[in-house]
């Protein structure tokens, strides 16, 4: 199991929990937590036995967003007497940052994410990777990003006007203003609101049980289908899914569920 210094990181029964865990500091992510985030869903990814994720966090807060001092470093980390050079170095860094993200997608498990509280400026591009958002009733959102005069630059842009559609999303890029959790769910951007943080967390976990239970090279091979449609026309997407079931469908998997059904029995698949 690994250990960092930003997150907690845990495994039961096929659930690999990821907890954000600097609730004294609103769990703001520093340049240590995006490295880890990164590192942490890359072992969820190359763990056989970790099925599906959760993405929590612990503290009041579910996140602060980028950490304000990281943010005033990194005139410092990418100084250049070329300026041609110094601009490369940023633009390396962001990109960086923007892969620390994606990592969730790039993730072959299914990523839940449990909000509860603020989930402000770069938390919200970290939800919006995830496979599907859930929130607690106190839990609300906010693209902060242009109200510290810059442009949103690791994901929220390109990821929630997929989610939410154009309109709503360029309303809440341009105003900065907060969306609580009943808005929320109202506009498609979580799927389900619960009363407490530990309802929350329960009804998350039952999903993440449900995910867990099927057959493991069936959901990765539909999360890859899904993530393939969304970038791609109707007809792409149809081609692509064609030649994966040519070389995934004949699995001990589909044997395994095909006979338990006949048997009138939970299926068992191995990781």
């Amino acid at each position: 199991m690994p250990t960092f210094e930003t997150l907690s990181v845990s495994l039961h029964e096929h659930i690999a929990t990821v907890c954000l865990s600097r609730p004294d500091k609103a769990n703001a992510m520093n340049a240590t937590m995006w490295q880890e985030i990164r590192q942490a869903f890359q072992w969820v990814d190359e763990t056989p036995q970790a099925r599906v994720a959760v993405l929590q966090a612990e503290g009041k807060y579910f996140t602060a967003g980028i950490d304000l001092a990281m943010m005033l470093g990194l005139e410092a980390e990418v100084a250049d007497e070329c300026e041609g050079r110094q601009r490369e170095k940023l633009r390396s860094l962001i990109l960086d940052l923007q892969g620390t993200l994606t990592s969730l997608e790039r993730c072959r498990k299914p990523v839940l994410a449990a909000i509860h509280g603020g989930c402000i400026g770069g938390g919200l591009d970290l939800v919006t990777c995830a496979d599907m958002r859930y929130c607690s009733e106190d839990a609300f959102f906010t693209i902060k990003e242009i109200d510290i005069g810059m442009v949103a630059d690791v994901g929220t842009l390109q990821r929630l006007p997929r989610l939410i559609g154009q309109g709503i999303a360029r309303e809440l890029a341009y105003t900065g203003r907060v969306v609580d959790a009943q808005e929320a769910l109202r506009i498609g951007l979580v799927n389900r609101v619960y009363a407490t943080r530990e309802e929350l967390h329960a009804g998350v976990q039952e999903i993440a049980v449900t995910i867990a239970a099927k057959s493991p090279l069936s959901i990765r091979g539909t999360k890859e289908m899904l993530n393939y449609a969304r970038d791609h026309s109707v007809a792409d997407g149809l081609n692509y899914v064609a030649t994966w079931n040519a070389a995934m469908l004949q699995s001990q998997d589909l044997r395994q569920a095909l006979q338990a059904s006949m048997a009138r029995q939970a299926p068992v698949f191995r990781d």
